[in-house]
């Protein structure tokens, strides 16, 4: 498929369309006015090859091309209104979506679909960076892509070509607004990651604002506004030393805005009264609104909007309909996208989903969690290994390994992608004492940061803001957002519940919690709350051992300890802490011929759920 061909073709003839083929319409929901102020911004993060939108959630379901249309709507709005719309994209845009991961080389679409929008700043993610090849695909076709609007303030790369240390891409960028004239400086970091691939290098943030470069850009007098763009938590401890460094340069009358990532919650944080923070969720499913106001008098008046992203929310937001809210250039990416899931037949059935299976909106262990019907169900049943058969073995796997809910319906190619995307091989350690192995999960459930690994990182990453369970009235208020799904049947909060006169006649969704919150509300679409409970980091299942009321007898000495690659470390590390050592090179090996875990639940599925859906 020639790509920009196809693109070039699609605009001469004006052919195109809004939203995906199989996209579910949106559902009618009362929605809150955009806050438009003098200088505004559109920001997208997390989206994770998920350009397609959401095709099983009509809330959701606007793909990227329509979002090319609400952006360029909005920028001719702005240029009609005399202020300024600044677009950014925080990172992560790889690894989570059969759109990026099914195809070959991975990216071979969405490099281009992405960059079909005209971004203002963007940065990298920690995605991007796991693999050397993801790495390089980076630096050699979405740098060039954006030129000095792609920005790694902490970030370097081996050149493929030259084989020199070079930074990712420009430390930092300088412009003036068009029509407001706010003299920016925008820099664009990622947190202090340490998995990456050993052809990139991540400097800690707490090491870059020392550096000479950093120190000078951010102490320019003649700046207004200092833009920070990153692949952060904005709760994150980085961001933290980022604005206390920041201020201490540049003084008190210099505005600091914060765009972050990572988390995939929604959030706004207010750091002092010309200085904030906006988190714009996850996977395509919000698209963050902030905006500035300069009074003649008084201080700056920040505000934002999460956006719901479908075609009512960006028609409403826009004053168009749905059929004449689509430009040109968006229509068309819409039907690139489409031409692409057909030529990578995302849509092949692998099964139909009886119910849905939760991440984080039930309770685990439960029913309808998604790690009970993994540990009670699938790894039991379909991970095994003809070299070990019948040896009893403890597999034990991360629960940020699966990335989304699997909803009612048909499972397909894609959504073997959208839950759980990552090719890590399934590895062994064998004959450890059942004893020792019985310890590994609650160590690493429980025995908090042990040694030099981040424990936190092995659940979903929307744990990282949530700290606590939330029940459906949205209580406790913590700082984060709820996670939510709904399906196109589904039907608005009715009087079973027992908020049902704050909440009637509206569908679930999300409810955002934030530092301005109590006064006005961020989202733009009205919900009814939806309950978040936390996972645990990891989870182990059985394989091949006597039911837990056998004999003693009959209870195993030695188990293999099955898991997948990413943990390892934590593995090893915990045997070691309970007295089993293990050397990686000697006692590691491939197990089930290194399938991935996405190829157990795939072939877990073909067996067992009918395709008549």
């Amino acid at each position: 498929m020639a790509l920009r061909g196809l693109f070039t073709l699609a605009l001469l003839c004006g052919a195109g369309r809004a939203v995906q083929p199989s996209a579910p319409s949106p559902l009618p929901a009362p929605l809150r006015h955009l806050p438009w102020g003098n200088l505004n911004f559109l920001h997208s993060t997390d989206t994770h090859g998920w350009h397609a939108g959401h095709l099983q959630e009509p809330f959701y379901s606007a793909d990227w091309g329509d979002y090319i249309s609400f952006a360029e709507r909005l920028r001719q709005k702005a240029e009609d209104d005399g202020v300024d719309l600044i677009l950014i994209d925080t990172g992560d845009r790889v690894e989570g979506n059969g759109l990026y991961d099914a195809s070959d080389p991975q990216g071979k679409y969405t490099s281009e679909v992405f960059r079909q929008q005209e971004m203002d700043v963007i940065c990298s993610g920690n995605h991007e960076l796991y693999k050397k090849h993801t790495a390089e695909r980076e630096y050699l076709t979405t740098v060039p892509n954006y030129g000095d609007r792609y920005l790694a303030s902490n970030i370097d790369i081996i050149d493929p070509e030259s084989g020199a240390r070079v930074p990712l891409a420009r430390r930092y960028r300088k412009w003036t607004t068009r029509n407001q004239g706010v003299r920016t400086l925008a820099v664009g970091f990622l947190f202090d990651f340490t998995g990456n691939y050993n052809n990139t290098f991540v400097q800690p943030v707490a090491e870059t604002v020392k550096e000479t470069w950093f120190r000078h850009a951010v102490a320019d007098p003649d700046l207004d506004l200092i833009l920070v763009v990153g692949h952060v938590g904005i709760r994150m401890k980085e961001y933290t030393t980022l604005y206390r460094a920041i201020r201490r340069l540049a003084g008190p009358r210099v505005i600091i805005q914060f765009f972050g990532g990572h988390t995939h919650v929604r959030d706004f944080k207010v750091y002092d009264s010309r200085s904030t923070a906006l988190e714009s969720g996850r996977y395509m499913e919000t698209v963050g609104f902030l905006s500035m106001t300069f009074p003649e008098k008084g201080d700056i008046v920040f505000d934002r909007r999460y956006i719901d992203s479908n075609l009512l929310s960006y028609s409403h937001h826009t004053g168009l309909t749905p059929s004449t809210f689509p430009t040109a250039r968006g229509a068309n990416v819409s039907s690139y996208i489409a031409e692409a899931r057909s030529a990578l037949d995302l849509d092949s059935l692998y099964g139909c989903a009886p119910r849905d299976y939760w991440l984080n909106r039930v309770p685990y262990p439960g029913n309808g969690s998604i790690i009970s019907w993994l540990e009670e169900e699938v790894l039991p049943d379909a991970v095994h290994d003809e070299d070990r058969k019948g040896v009893p073995g403890l597999i034990i796997t991360n629960t940020g390994a699966m990335r989304f809910d699997i909803l009612k319906g048909p499972f397909t190619k894609d959504t073997m992608f959208i839950v759980s995307p990552f090719t890590n091989e399934l590895r062994y350690i064998k004959d450890v004492p059942r004893e020792k192995a019985m310890g590994i999960l609650p160590l690493i459930n429980h025995g908090g940061h042990f040694l030099d690994l981040e424990v936190d990182v092995l659940a979903p990453p929307q744990q990282l803001a949530q700290r606590g369970d939330m029940l459906e009235d949205g209580l406790p208020g913590a700082q984060a957002p709820l996670q939510s799904s709904i399906h196109p049947d589904q039907t608005p909060l009715g009087a079973s519940s027992p908020h049902a006169d704050k909440w009637r006649g509206l569908y679930p969704g999300y409810t955002t919690h934030d530092d301005a919150s109590r006064e006005k509300p961020g989202d733009d679409t009205l919900h009814s709350p939806l309950p978040f409970h936390r996972v645990p980091n990891v989870f182990q299942a059985a394989l091949n051992s006597p039911p837990a009321s056998s004999p003693s007898d009959e209870v195993p000495e030695n188990v293999d300890v099955i898991f997948n690659a990413f943990i390892e470390p934590y593995i090893i590390l915990a045997l070691a802490f309970l007295g089993e050592h293990v050397d990686s090179e000697r006692d590691v090996g491939v197990y089930a011929a290194g399938r991935s875990f996405s190829d157990v639940i795939a072939e877990w599925v073909r067996t067992h759920w009918s395709k008549a859906c």
